[in-house]
């Protein structure tokens, strides 16, 4: 059975007049950026497999918006922007090798395998740094940031989390999870 990576035409009017209501109640995250240019990206044809990962995004609670434009590429940037880490990826390890040595007490899926299956990307901790710059976001959760090799290749994953009004990052084994930890995708359309 074909995994379809689109949506409906009532899903994605339901989709896009959501993401429309969140850009105009936000301004403040994408400051001289028209609704009606970032539609019309929505709109075109090739944006179908995207506009179901903006949906899964939205599914698992990240409230996906609009935090810039990439005039090189020409892309609209989108990222989850939940004021908590998403409720709908939470209790997971940072990715499949830190689940499969997990000898008990597994979680039921993982950050990276999560993220590539939504279609989207984890943040690094720059991105989560430059998004922690429009709002106060995981003030009572953390987030799962991507992980430099050199780090992970002795079993280590990065997190991050807001503090006393400060970014922190902190480090875990990659195969721990917490009830109060998810991670932040973004998308480029």
């Amino acid at each position: 059975m074909e995994n379809k990576k689109e949506l409906s035409a009532k899903q994605k009017e339901e989709l896009i007049g959501i993401l429309k209501v969140r850009f105009e109640k936000n301004i403040n995250r994408h400051k001289g950026l028209e609704w009606a240019k970032v539609q019309a990206k929505l709109d075109a044809g090739s944006s179908g497999e995207k506009l179901w990962s903006l949906n899964e995004m939205e599914r698992t609670d990240g409230e996906p918006d609009v935090i810039g434009f990439d005039a090189n590429s020409d892309e609209y940037i989108f990222c989850d922007c939940s004021p908590e880490s998403p409720k709908g990826r939470r209790s997971i390890c940072y990715d499949r090798e830190g689940l499969e040595s997990r000898k008990e007490y597994k979680p039921e899926n993982n950050a990276m395998d999560m993220a590539t299956a939504m279609g989207i990307e984890l943040l690094s901790e720059e991105q989560y740094r430059d998004l922690q710059q429009l709002g106060n976001f995981d003030t009572k959760t953390s987030s799962w940031v991507k992980t430099p090799a050199e780090i992970r290749k002795h079993g280590g994953a990065l997190f991050c989390d807001r503090r006393y009004n400060h970014v922190f990052v902190y480090h875990n084994g990659a195969e721990s999870y917490y009830a109060a930890r998810a991670f932040r995708g973004l998308l480029r359309i």
